[in-house]
C-alpha cells in the first residue's frame, strides 16, 4: 500500500494552479463545461491532484449533462470521505479525499444504475492517468480493470 501524503501549504501553492488550490483547499467550484475532464472519454484513473491517491476509474464515469466529470462510484471507497455541507440553502454531501483532505466535489442520489449515485467532481481536484501510463506512474495494480476494455479497443483497430 502506498503512503499518500499531503504536501505543506507552501508546497501546494507552488505545485497547484490557482484553480486547483482554490478547489482543493477552499472548497471552490470550477465552471461547468469549462474544465479539463468533463468530456474526457479516455480509459484510465482519476487520482487526487494533491496526494495521488486513486479515487475514480473511467469505467465508472458517465455524462451527467452537468459539465463536470461524474462517476457512479469511487474506485477506492476507503480513499473517499463524505460530510454534510450546508454552504448552499439545502444540505449537500461533500466528497473529500481521505489522505490529503482535498475537496473533490459532491455526491447526489440522482445518478444511473447500478448505484443511483452521481459523484460530481471538480476536474481541478483530479489528475487523470491514462491506462497506458498506469504502470509507469506506479498504479499497475489497476491494469487488470482495463484488460477487457483495452482488448476490445485493440480488436476495433
Amino acid at each position: 500500500m502506498k503512503n499518500y501524503v499531503k504536501p505543506t501549504d507552501a508546497e501546494l501553492r507552488q505545485i497547484l494552479s490557482s484553480m486547483q488550490y482554490e478547489v482543493t483547499q477552499h472548497e471552490g467550484t470550477e465552471p461547468p463545461f469549462n474544465n479539463e475532464y468533463w468530456n474526457n472519454k479516455h480509459a484510465g484513473l482519476y487520482v487526487d491532484v494533491v496526494s495521488g491517491e486513486p479515487l475514480f476509474s473511467s469505467l465508472d464515469k458517465y455524462d451527467s449533462g452537468t459539465g463536470w466529470p461524474s462517476f457512479t462510484k469511487p474506485l477506492e471507497p476507503n480513499n473517499i470521505v463524505t460530510h454534510t455541507d450546508f454552504k448552499l440553502f439545502l444540505p449537500r454531501t461533500e466528497v473529500r479525499s481521505k489522505h490529503a483532505d482535498s475537496h473533490l466535489g459532491h455526491v447526489f442520489d440522482d445518478g444511473p444504475a447500478p448505484t443511483g449515485l452521481r459523484y460530481c467532481m471538480n476536474s481541478a481536484a483530479l489528475r487523470f492517468i491514462p491506462v497506458e501510463r498506469l504502470k509507469e506512474e506506479g498504479y499497475e495494480e489497476y491494469l487488470s480493470l482495463f484488460s477487457k476494455e483495452t482488448k476490445d479497443q485493440s480488436d476495433e483497430r
